[in-house]
């Protein structure tokens, strides 16, 4: 289809009154914005920047235009604010890319991909009053529902990809439920429950149930005509005054194979990224430790030099544990035990509720250093027995010298099994191991 004619229905959302005041529902008035542009007689007449990510989102529009006063409001309100913009430009980046082709796959107006512009501004630990999280801003019972893990590890509403699939199969979902993406974004905002209680309550009246028809939340009001102020920008910035970054139409991450748990720090130095822009990408790590999924999110131009450090690396990837605290147990003893102060054992762990007299307020698991101390006692690991050295030439005629590895703190089987380029299956085998085992400091490890 022909830009020309992906963009029939939406010239006339650029007819915009320069003086439209701003709507009571805004949280505070602008600063003088520029003037907006007039409707333009002709399509041809609407300048384009050149192509880029941004242009491939505008010829994926699809949505009719949205007749309402409140879409000018937020235009104006969007347009007084280029600062607002480029931050959540530039936070995008990371991110834009990878919402645009799963929104593709799906066939789904490209407008959804500009979601998370109202939800979250691009912030990807975003969390509202009501406790929703993430870039598509999940509440904690649909973000269980849609198989977005909440524990004390981690919180997949905050991973990426994860709740990017979440988001689009719970907008499908929402849009076969009532036939219209306006009403599926409506009910995204407010509950399903809410948008069909109006649509019943129009009916029985013998009124619409279009979305603008409809008695909804003051919230839901505006929240679709604020994706249609954001689409109208991005369809033609320089008409509302702004300088829209261009963003490079191609991949900014991938994912990476990793242990299934190590540190934040160490993750980010194999990968020579700061721990911010690690985290930008894996976000979901609610501990010091990323642990999980044995997958990390990193920038496209890193994935290599990230597998191949991780492979030499030979220092304890994991400097944490965790320690099962009872109920009422005080943090100055739990902090004595481990060899720390009380403001440490806070700093790791914030969110633990206390008492007036600093104990604990429910059992619960507190993140502790693991002391790496040479002068540990060494466990010997529980292995199959090994045949005499006699027997075994005797079988064999000559047998290769048998290689031990003594388990350190933060060691995975993974990570061995990398280093000494074998399988993890081999070291399960070779040693009597469940796939499920732990490895204690320590313990000695055959090797092939």
């Amino acid at each position: 289809m022909q830009f020309r004619g992906k963009l029939g229905s939406m010239a006339l959302v650029l007819a915009l009154a320069s003086a439209s005041a701003m709507g009571a529902e805004l949280a505070s008035p602008p600063p003088p914005g520029p003037v907006l542009p007039s409707a333009f007689a002709d399509l041809d007449d609407v300048p384009l920047p050149d192509p880029d990510l941004w242009q491939r989102i505008r010829m994926g529009f699809a949505l009719d235009a949205l007749d309402s006063p409140r879409v000018a409001e937020h235009e104006q309100w969007y347009a007084s604010r280029p600062d607002y913009i480029k931050r959540f430009v530039d936070r995008g980046s990371l991110y834009l890319h990878y919402i645009v082709e799963q929104v593709e796959k799906r066939n789904m107006p490209m407008e959804i991909a500009l979601l998370p512009v109202i939800e979250s501004a691009f912030t990807p630990k975003a969390q509202s009053r009501a406790k929703a999280s993430g870039l598509w801003q999940f509440i904690p019972s649909t973000g269980k529902n849609y198989g977005l893990t909440q524990d004390w590890w981690r919180d997949n509403r905050r991973d990426v990809v994860a709740a990017t699939d979440a988001a689009l199969n719970y907008l499908q979902r929402l849009h076969d439920m009532f036939g219209s993406w306006e009403l599926a974004l409506a009910a995204y905002n407010c509950g399903e429950g809410k948008v069909a209680r109006a649509i019943a309550y129009n009916e029985k009246r013998g009124l619409p149930t279009d979305y603008l028809s409809l008695k909804l939340p003051p919230e839901t009001q505006n929240y679709v005509p604020k994706l249609f102020a954001v689409k109208n920008i991005v369809l033609s910035p320089t008409s509302y005054g702004i300088e829209l970054d261009s963003l490079p139409d191609q991949p900014y991450f991938t994912e990476v194979r990793a242990p299934s748990k190590i540190d934040v720090k160490v993750a980010a130095k194999l990968a020579g990224m700061s721990e911010e822009d690690f985290v930008a990408l894996n976000p979901a790590h609610n501990k010091p430790v990323a642990s999980g999924t044995g997958i990390l999110i990193l920038p496209l131009d890193k994935a290599d030099a990230f597998k191949a450090n991780l492979e030499s690396y030979d220092k304890p990837l994991v400097s944490w544990t965790t320690y099962q605290a009872k109920r009422y147990e005080a943090l100055d003893a739990i902090a004595k035990r481990h060899a720390l102060t009380v403001a440490q054992l806070k700093a790791a762990n914030p969110e633990l509720k206390v008492d007036r007299k600093n104990r604990l307020r429910a059992a619960t698991a507190v993140m502790v250093p693991m002391k790496h101390d040479a002068n540990q006692p060494v466990k010997v690991a529980h292995l199959a027995p090994v045949a005499p050295k006699g027997a075994a030439l005797a079988a064999a005629g000559s047998a290769p010298t048998l290689r031990l590895y003594t388990v350190r703190a933060g060691d995975t089987l993974y990570g061995i099994a990398l280093r000494y380029k074998t399988a993890v299956e081999t070291l399960l085998d070779l040693n009597r191991l469940s796939a499920n085992a732990v490895l204690q400091p320590g313990l000695k490890l055959r090797l092939p």
